[in-house]
């Protein structure tokens, strides 16, 4: 679907999506109690229906409301085929989870999942005993577990999550385990993951971010679990305000373990006027300057960092370029091909991305099936010089399904 956004100045209040990250990792551990876990304020993204899905093949009951979701775990498994949809969480984590099972799980995705290199999960649960397989290192994966815990080294440079999925996992296994990880990235996702899991009456002691000490034989207990508000989808609305707006961002918690509240930081230092006050953010044009960003930790700001640094006044250097090439798109390429379009010039020298501000251009441009490139075209359409034409826009629903509607809602013209 191309979704035309035109220049438009926008106003109001509105309230953040939920955390796709939470929601997944909430679903996770609820399969994983014996009993009945209600998760309130759920994001009802394309993810998390994979997740949703996931948790049905392995033996859950969910029931779905507008508001809760009702998940009864500790059932027995339904589907030997598992699809993980296009999630990159999910079928890192659920890996892990299926290797409990006795039985023989294929694990599968769609569309760019399929090209994303797999052999970092394989390589992992090897080390546990469980029997893998892929296909030239990619989709499927074919594990036959159990998982009965140990010792293993894993590379976090790439990603946190599988590290997720196995401190998901391995409390369940009969002995105890001992993970060994190098070069940890993303290490506040590991917080947020450790948050839930001790909701979920799950104990795990760390070493720093090094060595992860998980005691086996653990019981999953039910939980009333209540899912906080998106940073990272909250970042849009934030520079959305920035570049051509006066909002207020309701839901946003102060004390969040998500790394993407980094973006409060990026705004500061742009100079942005911002009035973060409890779990409410004020947010309003003003005259923006270039800034310097580590997003090393918190690699899905860079669409709407590149966005805000097309708005401010000399060149904004972002640095973390290497977390980019395995996300739905090779993100960095995708944001230097499409901005250019827009007339923004962006270099890459290393690990470090230059944006040179100005004031973007109409244009037609591609999301390359990427739901973050797609939004951050959008919000810097709002004040761009023209009308902005994004291809394949639909692709938002990965995340945050209800982004353009809540554009309009503050006022943005957008037209389908």
């Amino acid at each position: 679907m191309e979704r035309i956004t035109e220049p438009s100045r926008i106003k109001g209040h509105i309230k953040a999506p939920t955390s796709k990250s939470m929601t997944q990792r909430a679903i996770a551990a609820a399969l994983l109690a014996g009993g009945e876990s209600v998760i309130h304020d759920p994001s009802y993204c394309d993810d998390s229906l994979a997740a949703m899905s996931i948790a049905v093949g392995l033996g859950a009951r969910v029931v779905p409301d507008a508001r809760e979701l009702r998940i009864t775990g500790g059932g027995i498994l339904k589907e030997p085929k598992i699809n993980c949809g296009e999630s990159g969480l999910a079928i890192r984590m659920f890996s892990p989870i299926a290797s409990l099972y006795p039985s023989e799980i294929i694990m599968t995705g769609a569309n760019s999942l399929r090209n994303r290199p797999m052999n970092m999960i394989t390589e992992a649960l090897a080390q546990f005993g469980v029997r893998c397989s892929t296909n030239d290192g990619h989709l499927p994966v074919v594990i036959r577990g159990p998982l009965r815990g140990g010792k293993c080294t894993i590379d976090g440079s790439v990603s946190s999550q599988l590290l997720t999925g196995l401190l998901m996992a391995l409390p369940l296994a009969p002995g105890d385990s001992d993970i060994n990880v190098i070069n940890l990235k993303s290490k506040p996702y590991i917080d947020l993951t450790l948050e839930v899991l001790r909701s979920f009456g799950i104990t795990v002691e760390r070493e720093g971010y090094e060595r992860f000490i998980i005691p086996g034989g653990q019981k999953y207990k039910p939980s009333d679990f209540t899912v906080e508000g998106d940073w990272s989808g909250g970042a849009f609305l934030l520079v959305a305000g920035a570049i051509n707006g006066e909002i207020v961002v309701e839901g946003l918690r102060r004390d969040s373990r998500q790394s993407d509240m980094g973006i409060l930081k990026a705004l500061y230092a742009a100079g942005a006027d911002v009035d973060a006050t409890g779990n409410q953010i004020a947010i309003k044009h003003s005259g923006l300057r270039a800034f310097d960003f580590d997003a090393t930790e918190s690699p899905d700001l860079f669409p709407p960092l590149v966005a805000l640094a097309s708005y401010c006044e000399g060149t904004s250097a972002i640095k973390g370029v290497s977390r980019l090439a395995h996300k739905e798109s090779d993100r960095g390429k995708a944001l230097s091909a499409e901005f250019a379009k827009m007339n923004i010039s962006i270099k890459t020298e290393g690990d470090v991305m230059y944006v040179n501000g100005g004031r973007p251009s109409a244009a037609h441009v591609d999301s390359h099936d990427d739901h973050r490139i797609a939004m951050a075209a959008a919000v810097t359409a709002l004040g761009a010089d023209g009308k902005v034409h994004i291809r394949d826009s639909h692709c938002v629903g990965k995340s945050y399904p209800g982004f353009f509607d809540d554009l309009r809602s503050l006022g943005a013209v957008i037209h389908e």
